[in-house]
């Protein structure tokens, strides 16, 4: 009888399983080529910044703070990608949020009102979150985008 059950529920169980969406995510490989892309961005702008990457949930993936970058860049960092993880959205629009007047939006989770971090999505999924911080604003977010730019082109 439970060869039978054992017969029976091993290949249904298999039919299940395949049914099952595979989830994207970000592995070391593509980490690093964000962060060789956004080091190379930086240099080229000749600024010193901290690099942040984050997966879906804003667990640190990788972090490296520029030699000249203030201590403060760690933390803006972290949560420049984890807003953009969280919400989908460049952390941009976040600052926007407040200057529209928004200020309930600074009790959001993990919600972060400076330029800096950008998503990560890849075919209309969120793996993460780029950051950096050190620089302009804007400067910043272009670092970041450069490190996104380098895993859409792979």
């Amino acid at each position: 009888m439970k060869r039978f059950l054992v017969a029976i529920l091993v290949p249904a169980m298999a039919a299940f399983a395949s049914d099952l969406p595979s989830k994207k995510y970000l592995d070391l490989a593509n980490v690093k080529v964000m962060v060789a892309a956004a080091e190379a961005k930086a240099r080229e702008l000749n600024v010193s910044v901290t690099i942040c990457v984050v997966d879906e949930s804003g667990n640190l993936l990788f972090l490296e703070k520029g030699e000249t970058a203030s201590l403060s860049t760690i933390q803006f960092a972290q949560k420049k990608a984890r807003h953009a993880a969280f919400y989908g959205k460049p952390s941009r629009d976040g600052a926007e949020t407040i200057k529209k007047g928004s200020m309930e939006a600074l009790a959001f989770p993990e919600f972060f009102p400076n330029q800096g971090g950008v998503p990560i999505k890849v075919d209309g999924q969120i793996l993460g979150g780029i950051s950096a911080s050190g620089a302009k604003s804007e400067i910043d977010e272009a670092i970041a985008q450069s490190g996104l730019d380098a895993l859409l082109k792979k």
